[in-house]
């Protein structure tokens, strides 16, 4: 193992004496709100309340198994998600993957920037009757993220304690004009399919999920780890779905704003969109530093927050919501494998740990790693558009289908080694 490995794993040692299971579970809930936020809406105006609430179910469920097997993961490693994908797509073959990580959480950063933007601007109409330009609120959201994350782990920590229970609190009151007003449950006018449904609550979440051991490293112990992952994903988030689902099934709006218009008042959408974004932001471009700096690493980690606080002000700036669908669709089926993967190389070869000398004695590029997520992202992909069908839902499609081909390909290679040894 590097000097620089030894050092890290220390770090994360020692902090995560300070680091509880629910302390964990406030930081992963901090990250994922918007996301939430944004998607959930989508799914109550697109389904009968009822489908809507079983597919948040089953879709959570799916969540939690794999965030807390990562997370369990992370905290037996004491490394990142970048430095663990290492060990089964190789040193080198490893950045394309962090790449595929990076572009992701990219992704969120910018939607949860443009979304902040949108929010404050519609708080300046409707308390000051004033029109402040997107661009220029995106930017100051950028800011107060960059702010937000500069100050590492331990911050990102206090920002959610604080953060999410005053989330959780104006959900609530949400909820409850929703269920207290004259409105009535509807029918949806183009409803979306069950599976697809599910994948959409698995891709909201699932970049956090698969890139969950950057905090399970974290951890106390094993324990504290399964605890983080039970609170956040098998508790509050199908709560904040399905609340965040409620007032889009009784107006059959597709934002939370114009539907807490309609019921009520806007404002508190409003306010409880940007309190979300902040934490969800820090916490993004917390993690987007991780992956870019196994990338680059000519850049200090300072720089690279701030470049991708930048490039999120610049993307964020522009009309994102047309497509956030498709990119949800888009991390429900590309991301799963990776996990996949890793999670199966973890049981067949690093259940006694994680040691780097390893990668200097094994390919620079496992081919044979790629082969399993690019067959798994196809057949999800193909499962998605119903060519054919396999669990109904194209994330554990393409999870499953790379993880039994990388097993498979491994019990070949070992079988074949074994067979030219003797």
């Amino acid at each position: 193992m590097s000097r620089g490995s030894v050092t890290a794993a220390t770090d994360r040692g020692t902090a995560a004496a300070g680091a509880p299971g629910y302390r964990i579970a406030l930081i992963l809930l901090g990250i994922v709100v918007t996301p939430v936020m944004l998607s959930a809406p989508t799914l109550g105006s697109g389904l009968t309340l009822g489908t809507s609430i079983t597919a948040i179910i089953v879709g959570s469920v799916i969540l939690l198994i794999v965030g807390a097997t990562t997370l369990s993961i992370g905290q037996h490693a004491r490394q990142s998600t970048y430095d663990i994908v290492r060990f089964s797509f190789g040193a080198k073959g490893a950045r394309a993957i962090n790449v595929l990580l990076a572009v992701s959480l990219f992704g969120w950063t910018a939607v949860t920037a443009n979304g902040f933007g949108v929010a404050v601007q519609s708080l300046l109409i409707q308390l000051f009757d004033m029109t402040v330009p997107l661009p220029y609120l995106v930017v100051l959201g950028c800011v107060i993220f960059v702010t937000s994350t500069a100050f590492g782990f331990k911050i990102l920590g206090n920002v959610a304690q604080f953060a999410v229970p005053v989330i959780v609190l104006i959900l609530a009151f949400l909820v409850y004009q929703a269920l207290n007003s004259a409105l009535t449950v509807l029918d949806p006018v183009e409803p979306i399919s069950w599976g697809v449904a599910v994948s959409s609550v698995v891709g909201t979440a699932i970049v956090l999920v698969v890139t969950a051991a950057d905090f399970g490293s974290f951890t106390r112990n094993r324990r504290q780890a399964i605890l983080a992952a039970i609170l956040a994903f098998g508790i509050a988030y199908p709560c904040l779905y399905i609340g965040a689902a409620i007032p889009s099934a009784y107006t059959g709006e597709s934002t939370l704003i114009n539907a807490m218009t309609l019921i009520a008042s806007g404002l508190p959408a409003i306010v409880l969109l940007i309190i979300a974004a902040v934490t969800a932001n820090a916490g993004n471009i917390f993690q987007g530093t991780l992956a870019i700096s196994t990338l680059v690493t000519a850049l200090r980690k300072w720089q690279i927050t701030v470049g991708i606080g930048v490039a999120a002000a610049i993307v964020g700036s522009f009309d994102l919501v047309a497509w956030l669908p498709s990119f949800l669709l888009f991390l429900g089926i590309a991301a799963p494998p990776v996990a996949g993967i890793f999670v199966a190389d973890f049981f067949l070869h690093r259940r006694t740990g994680y040691d780097n000398a390893v990668l200097t004695s094994q390919s620079a590029i496992k081919l044979q790693t790629f082969a399993a997520w690019f067959i798994g992202s196809v057949i999800g992909y193909l499962t998605a558009y119903n060519v054919f069908s396999l669990t109904g839902i194209s994330s554990i499609d393409s999870m499953l289908i790379s993880a039994l081909v990388y097993v498979a390909a491994s019990t070949v290679m070992k079988t074949t080694r074994n067979s030219i040894s003797k």
